[in-house]
């Protein structure tokens, strides 16, 4: 029996904004409302033809807590009838978002599907949602003791992580700085060139428009880089060779061939592969390279036949590494910049990435893209997709 195919028919994002910068007045669900109304709005699609939203958000709390995705849908101009659901895979969330709509799609339940994400870090700051315990002392967290038994830890760190793929892999800080300082020459020169005008959402801010990515310094040279502390003593990892806080939304509209004919709607991509494997919960920023390769066999496809790869710059190590094992071609990583110069605004990423991928590939002419996001726990999602 063949599958059903899905289709990306618009994918946007909101501009970067760094902590306590050009959003931090925005509450996130209407970050969310205005990436929903773009990707309706610039498909020409009826809103009450959205079958569901389903919204990628990783800390869950405060203004991001209590039905999240159903919050951002009421702040948008769909109809009340569209239902909504909040997804956490860490920093893959809106990237599974988006395999979850392309299922439902391929399966033949539903027909439209908005794929989104928000996540305000400045408003709701990273781990809000886990320091009830702390605060009143009342538990011990997220990491049971059994937990902590079976793996001798007491914590899980991506900062570890990220250390121990750097030791792993032989990067020493001079490798990250520079691939650091890459991120924020690539993202300027795209920026410089409007290459990002069509996929970013403006939004109003204090003192007028916010549609240039914030975190982005274009005067950073490599000793600058250099200069920022190192996050362990003794360590490779600092804040500026890692992803910068960002506050940020994405979204984007999967479509089945039947709702492509029955709303006149042309697709910029589709979707090829999903994927999401698992495995060590330890060193966990090194999944993305065997659910690529997971990925890729099941595609019939190599690493060769890929145009464009978009591999989340959660730390520095994670690209260099996933290109080192893969042997991909480092011109076609991250080609406008990553999250290092761009920003990380965590349940956003994956759609933020994919919209970003598919502009890139058309603009330039691509066939076959990779996103790949690693996750808290171990976990890495993979998607290819074809320009369309």
């Amino acid at each position: 029996m063949t599958m059903a195919e899905a289709y990306i028919v618009q994918a946007v994002r909101t501009a970067g904004g760094r902590r306590k910068g050009a959003l931090a007045d925005w509450h996130p669900a209407d970050l969310g409302g205005e990436v929903l109304n773009a990707v309706v709005d610039r498909s020409g699609i009826d809103p009450a033809s959205v079958e569901d939203v389903i919204l990628g958000c990783v800390t869950q709390a405060g203004e991001q807590g209590f039905a999240f995705a159903r919050n951002a849908v009421l702040s948008s101009r769909l109809p009340i009838s569209v239902p909504a659901v909040t997804v956490d895979r860490q920093c893959g969330s809106s990237q599974q978002c988006v395999q979850f709509a392309a299922q439902a799609v391929m399966s033949g339940t539903q027909d439209v599907v908005i794929a989104a994400g928000a996540e305000s870090m400045t408003r709701v700051p990273m781990f809000t949602n886990i320091s009830y315990h702390e605060r009143e002392g009342v538990g011990v967290g997220p990491f049971s003791d059994r937990i902590k038994q079976r793996f001798g830890v007491e914590n899980f760190s991506q900062f570890q992580g990220a250390e121990m793929l750097a030791a792993k892999y032989g990067f020493d800080r001079d490798t990250l700085d520079r691939f650091a300082l890459e991120s924020h020459r690539r993202a300027a020169a795209a920026t410089d060139a409007g290459v990002f005008r069509e996929q970013i959402v403006p939004l109003a801010v204090a003192g007028g428009i916010h549609d240039k990515d914030e975190g982005i310094r274009y005067d950073a040279t490599l000793e600058s880089i250099g200069s920022v502390k190192l996050l362990t003593e003794g360590g490779v990892i600092s804040a500026a060779n890692a992803s910068q806080i960002c506050d940020g939304a994405s979204a984007a509209l999967v479509v089945s061939e039947r709702a492509l004919k029955d709303h006149g709607l042309t697709p910029l991509a589709r979707i090829v592969n999903l994927t999401v494997t698992a495995g060590d919960p330890i060193i966990m920023l090194e999944e993305p390279i065997g659910a690529t390769r997971k990925a890729l066999a099941r595609a019939g496809m190599s690493i060769d036949d890929i145009d464009l790869y978009e591999v989340n710059e959660a730390f520095a190590p994670v690209p260099l590494a996933w290109t080192k094992a893969l042997g991909a071609d480092p011109s076609k990583l991250n080609v406008t910049g990553g999250a290092i110069a761009l920003g990380h605004p965590l349940g956003a990423t994956g759609t933020k990435l994919m919209t970003t991928l598919i502009h890139n590939l058309r603009a330039r002419g691509g066939r076959y893209g990779l996103q790949a996001v690693c996750e808290g726990g171990g976990i890495a999602n993979v998607t290819i997709v074809e320009a369309l």
